[in-house]
């Protein structure tokens, strides 16, 4: 099981933390900061140790035959021929249990998120997040309760008015970039997104997200900061309330909200202050994201990636000019592989060899796919003739998209078994740390040496003119007081 990976420590072990952390900042020094780090660690592992030890009664039911009962907490994914669902608030023969479950059947009927599942299945060893795996031939009842899950009923109907005027596989594309559903996408496609690294396009994630908010913020603040500020944190609240709260939404939308109001009140979080903070509030709220769960750890490594790995490659390659579309896409990319290269290939085995092509091909496009696929369904409620007029262009794009996920997933060489020890990966990490500091140091100094061009430029040229720059700063200030 995952608990046994983790470092559990007494619950004790966390008041004397919260003690030394008072220590620090009674005593606020810069020598101090390493006893900051373990206090900070060292509740992190208590509180993470409290939480595994509430799941130690799943140790008794290894290997029994059992009916569980719980509630779907996120879509529904398929996967060589089974049906692999989580289910949460677990009840077992009368009796509460907490956690997260994974249940795994050959047939499902049809189930959705937010619905009550009773299934019978053998109870085997967990992994990552979940206590526990549950094995089923099939699921033996469900329940859907009125209204339910309203993101998730909104979606469906918004979804159905897609697909009348767009075909499949691309309406199932173009709804998973809307609104990140991916268990709509037919098997093939999903594994072929899954060979060209394009996976993130199509699941709830920050990039879908972000396009949502920026587009509400510049509509709305024509007419006041204010209403941009309400109308984006509402977009916020809507996107995670149809998506669902899976690992990678819930950083998504702190970090959105986050960011949105540090905008809205005239302030900037610098990266390594808002990458952390995010952390621990999520890890705060569930503590088996950060030693199991995959979705969380991808998202973080992507998210550092970009706010910090990719705008340091522009600068070092680039200096201060500004990014086009598409150099943007490729620094986002090469770092976001980088970064979660080691997760991946530990994870999965395998390592993407075509995602940097396959995301300069799709990516730049993902926005207008979005916008196209949202006035098809608007349109379809409306105006059905109109709507496939929409339609045509929208399963152009989309087409288009899907061609050449297929294409570059098709190739021989699209992907590459990795099997190394994780020391190897370790050293990697350390490398790519090593290169990271390396570039940064290289632009602080070239950054400082061409200020101190520009300055001395500045004064030549003053006193070229015949005004050295302290005595025309003087006479100015003199003649202002005249």
């Amino acid at each position: 099981m995952a608990s046994a990976l983790v470092v559990r420590l007494p619950w004790w072990w966390g008041l004397f933390a919260l003690v030394a952390l008072g220590f620090v900042f009674f005593y606020a020094r810069l020598i101090i900061l390493p006893l900051l780090f373990a206090a900070a660690v060292t509740i992190g592992l208590g509180y993470g140790s409290v939480q595994l030890s509430s799941r130690d009664v799943y140790h008794r039911l290894m290997g029994l035959t059992v009916q569980l009962k719980g509630k779907v907490k996120e879509d529904i994914s398929r996967s060589s021929g089974r049906v692999s669902l989580q289910l949460h608030t677990i009840v077992i023969a009368g009796v509460a249990y907490p956690g997260t479950v994974l249940v795994t059947a050959s047939r499902a009927g049809d189930i959705k998120r937010g619905d009550i599942a009773m299934v019978t299945g053998k109870v085997k060893g967990g992994f990552g997040s979940f206590p526990i795996v549950l094995s089923a031939l099939a699921i033996d009842a469900i329940e859907r309760p009125v209204p339910g899950d309203l993101g998730r009923v909104v979606r469906d109907w918004f979804a159905d008015q897609v697909r009348k005027v767009v075909p499949e596989p691309q309406a199932s594309l173009g709804i998973g970039f809307l609104t990140g559903q991916k268990s709509a996408l037919p098997t093939d496609l999903s594994d072929a997104l899954k060979i060209a690294g394009l996976t993130h396009i199509v699941v709830a994630s920050g990039y879908n997200l972000t396009i949502l908010v920026q587009l509400a913020r510049k509509f709305f603040l024509r007419l006041s900061r204010y209403l941009s500020a309400v109308s984006s944190g509402t977009m916020i609240l809507l996107f995670m309330a149809v998506t669902g709260l899976s690992p990678s939404m819930s950083r998504a939308g702190l970090v959105s909200g986050l960011s949105l109001l540090s905008w809205y009140y005239g302030h900037k979080f610098h990266p390594l202050v808002l990458l952390p903070f995010a952390a621990a509030i999520t890890v705060a709220c569930e503590p088996s994201y950060a030693w199991g769960d995959l979705g969380w750890q991808l998202s973080f490594g992507a998210f550092a990636a970009v706010l910090l790995v990719s705008p340091l490659l522009q600068r070092y390659f680039f200096g201060a000019k500004e990014p086009g579309l598409l150099r943007q896409v490729l620094g986002e990319t090469i770092a976001a592989h980088a970064v979660t290269l080691p997760i991946i290939a530990v994870s999965f085995g395998t390592v993407s060899n075509v995602a940097i092509i396959a995301n300069l091909l799709v990516v730049p496009l993902v926005p207008l796919a979005m916008l196209l696929t949202f006035m098809c369904g608007v349109w379809a409620m409306v105006h059905l003739p109109l709507a496939a007029l929409v339609g045509m262009p929208t399963n152009w794009l989309l087409g288009y998209m899907v061609q050449v996920t297929q294409f570059v997933a098709g190739l021989s060489w699209a992907q590459t078994s990795v099997a190394v020890s994780g020391w190897v990966w370790l050293f990697y990490a350390g490398g790519l740390l090593g290169v990271c500091l390396w570039m940064w140091r290289t632009v602080r100094r070239d950054e400082n040496a061409s200020g101190t061009e520009l300055y001395e430029k500045r004064r030549v040229t003053a006193g070229a003119r015949g005004q050295p720059r302290g005595r025309g700063r003087q006479r100015r200030h003199q003649s202002s007081h005249c």
